[in-house]
Parts: structure tokens; sequence; C-alpha cells
């Protein structure tokens, strides 16, 4: 056990710290503008340290700390020591693909285009990267007709050169044919130079150029070599078109958006040049720190442009939220580039909207990423049996229901059930519950009632004449082999006595997610449960409870629209139903109705006059002859425009 260093030992500068473990091994590194401080605050009291943070603290047996002189340096030598140690308590950016670049090998005598993916090469200059291969290649296939540069491979090149015979791309014009002397080196050179300003983003200068040229062979009556420039021109234009304008031409950015949930994140980047986007990439990262949403940004940064990419640093990089240290990774990058960099969260215009873009693009990335884990079957075997094992339960659970509470301030209680059967859910057995005995703020009472509700119906159930089960099967008719409740001990308690009340204990077992911390807690352990992080058992709950959350929002949601909309309006005289509709959706809201003068309603054409006069009288009475309090007269809007809430 790590004991907590004499505070005087402790230099109140800037630098980087290691925890490591019993066998020497770095199992984190930080950075500090004043180690002191930050060393000091891992040793408070365990109970108030995030559970991950807590974790790294016991596993560690000694601490060593180097310092530097300013905070850019902290961050440099962080990013150094991560790089090399990768500790276990870092946060990893996961890459499960190798994206292609579309490269030129400028360090060739006879330079090619090509698709290339792993390490860079000296010598060779990367674009993108893209998405998919197919995209660089139909994009080169378009430029080649305007800069018909080689595409063949060292061989390839050599056995042509030795037959003194050019390859079919000479003859279709993709080829200016090097291998048979068919080019200068210098006309060769100028081709390759003009394909890498237009890969940059330089297009202008090259559409200028085939215009002009164009121009002149018509106008010298050399039809056929315009006609020939005029093709390469449409594919030039083409390729442009490819190439989606974000942003002024003489902008050079990356934009990064981030989606998120406790375990994981997805990052997408867009490469933007000279206004361009001219490449895209995507990762996921694994959240083994406790980082806030800025903490979160630093990482990603770090990681990108700890090695200087091929796509260089640019002069800005748009995050989605304010990074924790601002002008430390300023200054670092700009060190990185050579002069100021901007980092900034954009706040409106077409820089909003691009940064929309690319957090949408990481959304989906995110629900693709866990779609693919959640429809694998074997992954969802793998998940049942981890989870059997992890909670001792007797078989796999095949069938797994999870429950849910949402109201306002004790309002509109609602609970929910969701169940996932052989790991897929299966919304036809999806059950929602109008609270009827909870009238204030208890989520204990909530879950107790829900619990008792659905399981007293499956004990009815089973207690059915077997002649009758088969004939009408009830909506309750199985029981869970895991029931899971989203809160902790509390809720894990409550769950625990329902099922032994009603004779269950030995048939249903039962365990408890807590969101904040992820951490699953079963009944008869003081500690929760060692569930690995990133393990398809905590998937599988995780995403049980947050559908068990989802379902149970939406129809709290659905009924405090009702209630809203119904208690202030119903009752009066000539508003129907489809007129109500019409006037809410007229005025605003139904609050905005409340304040409404009586020329105001009486200005809508759909509502007579006699019924304006009536819902402006329901909340505008008159004032009773006798004095009137002031503060009662003005009334009370009960009925506010709160926003959801939710029982955890």
């Amino acid at each position: 056990m790590l004991r907590r260093p004499p505070p005087g030992t402790i230099p109140d500068l800037p630098g980087s710290y290691q925890f490591k473990d019993a066998d020497g091994r770095v199992i984190y590194v930080g950075k500090a503008a004043n180690l002191r401080s930050r060393v000091s605050s891992y040793f408070s009291d365990s109970r108030h340290l995030h559970p991950r943070t807590a974790q790294m603290v016991e596993s560690a047996e000694s601490l060593e700390w180097t310092i530097v002189r300013n905070e850019v340096e902290a961050l440099m030598l962080e990013y150094s020591l991560i790089k090399e140690h990768r500790p276990r308590f870092n946060i990893r950016l996961r890459d499960d693909k190798s994206y292609p670049f579309l490269a030129v090998t400028t360090g060739e005598q006879w330079p090619r285009a090509m698709v290339m993916r792993g390490a860079k090469r000296s010598g060779t200059r990367y674009f993108g990267p893209y998405a998919h291969a197919y995209a660089i290649r139909d994009t080169l296939d378009l430029l080649l007709r305007s800069f018909p540069i080689r595409t063949c491979s060292p061989a390839k090149f050599n056995q042509h050169h030795r037959l003194g015979r050019p390859c079919l791309l000479f003859h279709i014009e993709r080829c200016a044919g090097p291998c048979v002397d068919e080019v200068s080196d210098e006309s060769y050179r100028e081709m390759v130079d003009e394909l890498c300003r237009f890969l940059e983003g330089d297009t202008d200068e090259v559409l200028g150029r085939l215009e002009d040229e164009m121009s002149a062979a018509s106008a010298a009556l050399e039809f056929e070599h315009a006609a020939r420039l005029r093709d390469r021109l449409a594919a030039v234009r083409k390729a442009v078109e490819k190439q989606q304008m974000v942003a002024d031409s003489n902008e050079d950015l990356d934009v990064i958006g981030i989606a998120e949930d406790e375990l994981e994140a997805a990052v997408q980047v867009f490469y933007v040049r000279r206004g361009r986007v001219l490449g895209r990439k995507g990762f996921i990262v694994d959240k083994v720190e406790d980082l806030a949403p800025g903490g979160l940004v630093d990482r990603i940064m770090e990681q990108m442009y700890g090695d200087v990419p091929v796509t260089g640093v640019p002069k800005q990089v748009l995050v989605p939220v304010e990074s924790a240290h601002r002008e430390v990774y300023e200054e670092w990058l700009g060190h990185l580039r050579g002069s100021a960099v901007k980092v900034r969260v954009p706040q409106r215009g077409a820089k909003r909207e691009l940064m929309e873009t690319v957090v949408r693009n990481a959304s989906e990335e995110f629900t693709r990423h866990r779609m693919k884990r959640a429809s694998d079957h074997n992954t969802r075997s793998r998940a049942l049996t981890e989870l059997q094992d992890l909670l001792g339960l007797p078989e796999a659970p095949l069938r797994i229901e999870c429950y849910d509470m949402a109201h306002l301030q004790g309002s509109d209680y609602v609970g929910s059930m969701v169940v996932l059967e052989d790991g897929l859910p299966n919304k036809r057995e999806y059950r929602r519950f109008k609270l009827r005995h909870v009238t204030h703020n208890d989520d204990y009472a909530a879950m107790r009632e829900v619990l008792t509700r659905r399981l007293q119906a499956y004990l009815d159930e089973r207690d059915r004449p077997v002649t009758e089960r088969a004939d009408t099967p009830g909506r309750f008719a199985y029981p869970p082999q895991l029931l899971v409740v989203d809160g902790g001990k509390g809720q894990l308690a409550v769950a625990r006595e329902v099922v032994e009340e009603l004779g269950l204990a030995d048939e249903i077992p039962v365990a408890a997610l807590a969101k904040r911390f992820e951490e699953v807690y079963i009944p008869g352990a003081a500690a929760p449960i060692e569930v690995p992080r990133g393990s398809e058992a905590l998937f599988m709950l995780q995403r049980v409870r947050d559908e068990a959350h989802r379902f149970a929002n939406s129809y709290h949601r659905e009924r405090r629209s009702k209630r809203m909309t119904a208690s202030s309006l119903d009752g009066i005289a000539g508003l129907g139903e489809a007129r109500k509709k019409r006037l809410v959706a007229a005025m605003g809201g139904v609050n905005a109705v409340k304040r409404a003068t009586l020329d105001d309603l009486k200005a809508l054409s759909f509502l007579p006059d006699a019924v304006a006069e009536a819902v402006h009288a329901r909340f505008n009475p008159p004032a009773p002859e006798a004095a009137v309090d002031d503060s009662v007269a003005g009334g009370h809007d009960e009925l506010s425009d709160g926003g959801d809430g939710a029982g955890d």
C-alpha cells in the first residue's frame, strides 16, 4: 500500500508524476502545474475519490515525479511517458482499423500515386485519411486524367522499361509513360507538384490553368487538344465536388466531435484544409480515467498531435466543449506547428454547423459500435456466460428484466420494465407502470410497488390451472432469470425484500447497477462486484439499464404532457380537444394561454368570442368586492414548464 509522501518533499513546481505497482510497472501518468497540490489530492479520504482513482491509488506501491520548467513541458513529458509505458489507468484510444491515405512517393525518381496504410515512410507525402479505400481510388481515377502520373508497382515499371513498351494506362491517357521516356523529368515533376497542391486544397490554380490552356488550344484551332483539356477540366471539377466546402478557402482546421457514455467515447475528426474536408478519422476511447468533458478533450488532443500527424497541425482546432487547459494546449500546439494555434468551441455560423455535423457522425459511429457488439451472437453468448460467472448465477440469464422509475418532484410517477431475451431487446415484453400508491418523491416505495405488482402477477399466473395458462398466457407469465434495478444498495435492498416476501428469493436472482460509477451490487456482498471495464457483461447490463431509463422517461413525458394540457384547459365550454390543441399551439404553450389577454384570445380566428371569454375567465376570475390580498390575487402557476426528471 502506497504511503503519502511527506508534503515538504513534494515540490510546488510543474512536472509529471508516475504511479508504479509492486513490480515497478507504471500504472498511471499525470501532469500538474503544481506537483505538491496535485499529488496530495490523491491521498485525501478515499471515499471522496472516484472509484477508478481510488483503485489506482490502492494498486500503487511507489510514486515518482519529474520537474520541468513549465506546463507545456509537463504536457510533452506526460505524453512521451504514456506512449512509452501505456499505463493501464490512462485512457486509451482504440482504433480497430488502419485508415487509408492517398500517398505520393515524392522520394522516388518517378513518383507514383497509391493507397497506403500502416506506418508512414519518409520521402512520401500523405493525403487523407479517408474512410474507405474505394473513395481514394474513385478520386484518383478522376485526377489521373489531368495529372497522369504512374500508379504501377516498381516491378511493373521496370518490366515495361526493359520491354520499351508502355502499359494500357498510357494508351488511355491515365499515365504519362515515364517508363518509356515519353515525358521529361521536369514536366513529370511539375505534374506531381500540381497534384499535391490540388490534394492540399489549392484547386483554383489548377482549374484556372486548365481553362486557360483549353481556351488557347481552341483559339489556335487545335480542337482535338482542346477537347482533351475540356474532359480533364470536367474530371477535376468532379473531384473538387467530392471535397465538401465547409469554410473559407484560406482556412485550415481540425474538427473534433465526441459522443460518449460512462465507459467509452466515440471520436470523429474532420480534417479541413483550405476550406475543404480532405479526410476524416474515427476511434473509440476507453475511459479508464476519471475525466470531466474538458479533460477528455485534452487527452484526445494529446494522442492526436503527440506524434505530429501527416496532415500537420492546423491553425484552428474546433472542439465540442471547452478544453480544461486551453492556454497550455494552444502553446503546445503552436510549438508543434511553428505558429499560433487556436483551440475553441464554435458558437455560431458555418463552423457551429460543421461541429454539429461531426458530433452527429460521432454519435452514429458510437451507435454502430454498440449495435455491432449487441447484434453478434458470439458476443451475446460470451456476455451471458460472463454474467453467470461474475454474479454467481445458477444458469446463464437468458431473460433479463430491468426496472427504472421516472417522476418530476414526485408527480406523474411511473415505472418501466424492459426485457432482454438471449441478449436482445424483446419490446413486446416491455411494460410500463403508473404508480398508484406513491404520491411524493420516494424511489424506494415506487420500486417496491412496481416489483410487487409485476412479481405478484407472475405468481397469480403460475397458480392458474395448466389448461388456462396454455390457452391464454398472461402478460407476466415468465419469470426473469436476472432482475436488475437501476440504482445502488438502496434499490437492491428493496428488490431483495420484495422477492423474499413473495417467496421468490431462490428462484429470481437480483442485482443493481449504479449509473454514476457503473458499479454492480448483488445481495450479500458489501462491496460492488468487479465487472471488468470493457467486458461484454458490463456492456449488456449498461445497455439494458439505459433502455429502462429511456422507456421510463418517455412514458413520464407522455403522462406529464397530457396532465399539463388537460388539467388547465379541460372543461371550458366550447373548447374541445381539437380546438384546445390548436389554441395551445397558436399561443405557444399552456402558460401562454393563461397569460393571454382577452383581446389576444379574441384575435384568434378559430376561437369564437364566447369561447375566448370563457378561457379568459378560467384564468382571470373577477376579484371579490372586498379588499384583495395582492399576494393571492396574482394566483400561482402550479403547472410550470419544467424539464423532465427521473428517479434514479
